[in-house]
């Protein structure tokens, strides 16, 4: 028998739905069964079964605890019913129950076999806040880069409106026939709706991934937008911080230029680009001017290398980013934006 082991308590929630067995669909919590020796000899802790995290449901109905482990004598994770009688498994060595697999139809269990998704954030209680910064800047100023590469190398998360509209589209989700009705007409999408795409995304990601930092690329590009912020997320919360990427226009242009050549995109021409520099002057400049007067608005300028602006950009964030993430080295993804590497012949 081996004697039991300590680990960092199980925080980690649950949710199987889709199953044929409807009963074992429901939330599952952090296993709270007394250590017990398992079939394979090891004496497990609360929370845990033969040295990996395990749960209970949340109800409490079943009679097996807890009702999904890993077996070690099977090597595979395992789902029970109520009677305790189990009913899926998917044979694997991974950590924690795979998401991304299809799970198979085990004794007692009845296809189709269930969907499973881990919450590090227990899905009964509200979201935690997300930590916000708004990054703004002219066309070419960087913005796309620099929140790329704090996604690598500082683990935040870099949300894009465009990306998210285009993903609410695909996705086919209850917005959709409104996007692209608007996006059809030339008009813009109700700042209403492009808030509420933010504040899902941010709050799924929480819950599935445990990170709250969050850059938000090109938002606010208007009054309007932060004024639909304020609908959404209450009047009463704290503004976040904006990081303003401040360039000549002259860099700008002569960096939309340079990105023409491999770019693809329709707007990287000088006509374009002006359209887009007074558009930003006219409808941007303000918001950044409103948060400037609030003490909200840091000033990065960003007419100098990527490397001098990527240090300038990590050391506003180093309050809010851990440690061991600062100290990490540049991966060669990271290198390669920075432009200490030539980009991969294949890319």
């Amino acid at each position: 028998m081996t004697e039991t082991t300590e680990f960092e308590p199980n925080t980690l929630f649950i949710e199987v739905s889709g199953s044929g067995l409807p009963e074992v669909d429901g939330l599952y919590v952090p296993s709270e069964a007394p250590p017990t020796t398992s079939e394979s000899g090891v004496v497990s802790s609360s929370g845990y079964w033969n040295g990996k995290m395990a749960w209970d449901r949340a109800d409490g109905k079943s009679e097996r605890s807890p009702a999904i482990s890993y077996s070690n004598s099977y090597k595979s994770w395992r789902i029970c019913r109520l009677d305790g009688h189990l009913a899926y498994e998917l044979t694997c060595e991974d950590e924690l129950p795979p998401t991304d697999r299809e799970w198979n139809v085990y004794k007692m269990g009845i296809a189709p076999a269930p969907k499973v998704e881990i919450f590090h954030v227990d899905p009964r209680k509200p979201c935690p806040e997300p930590n916000v910064v708004f990054v703004l800047g002219g066309p070419g100023a960087g913005k796309g880069t620099m929140c790329e590469l704090a996604e690598i190398q500082l683990g935040w998360t870099h949300l894009s409106t465009g990306d998210l509209l285009r993903a609410e589209q695909e996705a086919g989700g209850p917005t959709t026939d409104i996007i692209k009705e608007y996006i059809a007409a030339g008009k813009l999408v109700p700042n209403e709706i492009v808030v509420r795409l933010l504040k899902d995304a941010m709050e799924k990601t929480t819950r599935t991934t445990g990170k709250r930092n969050f850059l938000i690329d090109g938002f606010p590009r208007s009054l309007s937008n932060l004024e639909a912020w304020y609908e959404v997320f209450g009047r009463e919360a704290e503004l976040p911080t904006m990081l303003y990427f401040e360039c000549p226009f002259e860099v700008l242009e002569q960096r939309i230029l340079g990105r023409a050549r491999y770019s693809g995109r329709a707007d990287d021409n000088v006509e374009a680009m002006k359209l887009r520099f007074d558009t930003f002057k006219a409808e941007t400049l303000p918001t950044v001017e409103l948060f400037k007067g609030k003490g909200k608005c840091v000033e990065l300028d960003t007419s100098q290398d990527r490397e001098a602006v990527y240090a300038l950009v990590r050391e506003q964030l180093a309050r809010h980013t851990d440690q061991q993430l600062m100290d990490q080295p540049l991966t060669e993804k990271a290198e390669v934006l920075l432009g200490l590497r030539p980009y991969p012949k294949d890319a």
